[in-house]
């Protein structure tokens, strides 16, 4: 794993082994079964997560109705940015889609690292470039109206867009999409005939 995350961390910035056994001081690692609550409605937001393994499903529930804010899976950065920001109750839920090993930095111990340590201020703040810029997309993307359009813009525009399709439910996609499952399926059928 430490492996891994160094060569993950050096993509971003070339790290030093010193900067990232400091690193890896403050960090934590949890384990949770599928279904799990990682945070739940209510709870205060107090550290940015990274899947290692497995996958996260974030949820709202508006009216009444639960809708999926995001997925992450392994190498992804996920955190109720809300609730981290404000120190307010979280309205998101987070749960395990299955088994999931995480590595998670608290709040003060990630603000602490970016004042004393310039690798780590770069690596995270481009992690969370990186994870805002496709919630940005997202939004876009869900502006479409036309369900080939949007699917066709996911495909295009979502880096992961494979992966999600090989390791993700359907039915949690089409949330994601803001499709029906059935919409789903026929849009990607269309879409890979023409492909």
């Amino acid at each position: 794993m430490e492996d891994l995350l160094f060569n993950s961390f050096s993509q971003v910035y070339p790290l030093s082994i010193e900067d990232f056994k400091t690193f890896m001081q403050s960090f934590k690692r949890e384990s949770y079964r599928k279904g799990d609550e990682i945070l739940s409605f209510g709870q205060i937001e107090n550290r940015t997560s990274m899947v290692l393994s497995g996958m996260v499903h974030q949820t709202v529930i508006i009216g009444g109705e639960i809708f999926t804010v995001d997925i992450s899976l392994s190498g992804m950065y996920f955190n109720n940015l809300k609730s981290y920001l404000e120190e307010s109750p979280s309205i998101e839920v987070q749960t395990a889609l299955t088994d999931v090993d995480i590595l998670f930095i608290e709040k003060e111990a990630a603000e602490r690292l970016r004042h004393e340590n310039h690798a780590f201020c770069y690596i995270y703040s481009k992690s969370w470039e990186k994870t805002h810029l496709e919630r940005e997309k997202r939004s876009y993307m869900l502006q479409n109206k036309n369900a080939i359009k949007r699917f066709e813009l996911f495909m295009s525009t979502n880096e992961n867009a494979k992966r999600y399709l090989e390791e993700v439910p359907q039915r949690i996609i089409a949330e994601y999409l803001n499709l029906t499952p059935e919409t789903l399926s026929r849009v990607k059928k269309e879409y890979f005939r023409k492909s």
